[in-house]
């Protein structure tokens, strides 16, 4: 039999926790950033793609993002009643 290398299946970057990519709407909140994550979702009776928007708390430890700014957030335990999640990278800056 020949031999074959062993490939690395897709590296779990984040251990299987959930990824969203979204835009700073609010910085006000200490360490706290609210990020707004749009997804498309068909109508239900007509079929029409529907753009909806959830607004999420994330833990912004170094408070390094701005309103504007296209982060990357992932899931995390509970930091306090609302805030479930981490900002992990600010993958572009808002325009000033």
């Amino acid at each position: 039999m020949a031999e074959q290398e062993a490939k690395p299946t897709a590296v779990r970057r984040y251990g299987g926790r959930k990824v969203r990519v979204g835009q700073v709407v609010s910085d006000k909140m200490d360490k706290t950033v609210v990020v707004a994550v749009e997804r498309l979702t068909p109508h239900p009776l007509y079929k029409r793609r529907i753009r909806r928007t959830t607004r999420l708390k994330a833990h912004d430890a170094d408070n390094a993002c701005r309103v504007g700014d296209q982060v990357r957030v992932v899931e995390t335990r509970p930091l306090s009643k609302d805030k479930h999640w981490r900002v992990v990278e600010i993958i572009s800056r808002a325009e000033e």
